[in-house]
């Protein structure tokens, strides 16, 4: 079976996440603003969902049209092949999100997909009731400028979710955006990383699992897993697939600095339940005492700054310490995020290269320094 799908991202990872799918071999990927679609079969379905580090939630696109009425809305969404996935007894509320359409009101357009739905349903089980006591088919829409795209989540817990994070610290970076800076420091299996700011761990928490080609999803469960359409067996060789992947032999070893002593629990806490534990060292330490004392290292940070955690003005005292520390030096790089545009004039020098990205709903520049 040939599914159509797509993967949401963060806006300005659609290309990390695209080429990443291509590894997975799934077909015609094609990164569109905020998501990238592809197709496969099931064992594409669950290998995404199990293996990709830079989704936010692997969905079943069931189609897509044009509406600028709740008419077209409710045709359109009523001539999509419901029952290919969702069942008699089986449950399918309805979330999505409008911007810039006529189609304005989420409840109303909550109401008439739910309605369409069943309508489909109805002519196809020949019953007038559903008790949705069965599986779950989580629908959901998004309607951008008229243009309405129908899907099925197949995550559940969004693909940040690896299972380790229990506790964060105040401000945590989400994983998934973690593991993008990590890509982009080109991390591999040999690398010394360090974060001198380290908070809860999660930035080496997921260059360790990269390094060692841990699957983000090893150890956690997936909405589609419970789908009855869906054999046992691609799962049970999805998920043994990613373990077989495991490295053994891996040289990598990150350090991570806090100067808060309840982070570093945290940390280490963290990095326990992500199986890395022996891989990385968490010290309590103030930047202030950071000395780089690697032959080579890739240092990967998420500073606190003025919008988190810190003032504006010590936000920007801590740009300049790290501009001390962080020198040029063979064989070391440094990715650092900020939401601040002076970043580059307060470090003291221009950056390689920059990456914009979003660290929630905060516009960020990654800035890259890795010339000598």
């Amino acid at each position: 079976m040939n599914i159509k799908m797509v993967a949401p991202c963060l806006l300005g990872t659609e290309g990390i996440v695209a080429n990443e799918l291509k590894r997975m071999d799934a077909e015609n990927v094609a990164p569109e603003n905020g998501r990238v679609f592809f197709s496969g079969d099931f064992n594409i379905l669950a290998r995404a969902n199990i293996c990709s580090r830079y989704s936010e939630r692997i969905l079943i696109l069931m189609g897509s049209f044009k509406a600028t009425s709740f008419e077209e809305l409710f045709q359109g969404v009523k001539s999509l092949p419901w029952e290919q996935w969702i069942g008699k007894t089986d449950c399918f509320p309805v979330k999505g999100s409008s911007l810039n359409s006529k189609l304005a009101s989420i409840p109303d357009c909550q109401k008439i997909i739910k309605k369409a739905v069943v309508e489909r349903l109805k002519e196809t089980y020949k019953i007038s009731w559903f008790e949705e006591t069965g599986e779950n088919y989580q629908i959901q829409f998004l309607i951008l400028k008229d243009n309405v795209q129908v899907m099925i989540d197949t995550t559940g817990q969004g693909l940040h979710k690896r299972g380790y994070r229990a506790v964060a610290t105040e401000a945590p970076i989400k994983e998934t955006l973690a593991a993008v800076m990590c890509d982009l420091s080109h991390v591999m299996s040999n690398h010394t990383v360090v974060d001198p700011c380290c908070g809860s761990g999660t930035i080496l928490i997921e260059a360790a699992l990269k390094a060692l080609n841990i699957a983000p999803g090893l150890h956690r469960s997936f909405t589609s897993e419970f789908w009855s359409n869906i054999p046992n067996k691609v799962w049970d060789d999805e998920f043994q697939r990613a373990k077989d992947a495991v490295k053994t032999d891996c040289d990598f070893h990150g350090y991570g600095y806090d100067i808060d002593e309840n982070a570093i629990e945290l940390a280490k806490e963290n990095a326990r339940k992500a199986g890395v534990f022996n891989k990385i060292t968490f010290e309590q330490r103030n930047i202030r005492d950071y000395t780089n004392i690697f032959e080579r290292c890739s240092v990967i940070c998420n500073p606190p700054y003025g919008e988190r955690l810190l003032d504006i003005e010590q936000a920007q005292d801590l740009y300049k310490i790290m501009g001390e520390k962080f020198d040029k030096r063979q064989g070391h790089s440094y990715t650092i995020i900020s939401p601040d545009e002076d970043f580059e004039y307060l470090f003291g020098r221009k950056a390689d290269k920059r990456r914009k990205l979003y660290n929630g709903m905060i516009k960020c520049q990654v800035y890259m320094y890795f010339k000598n």
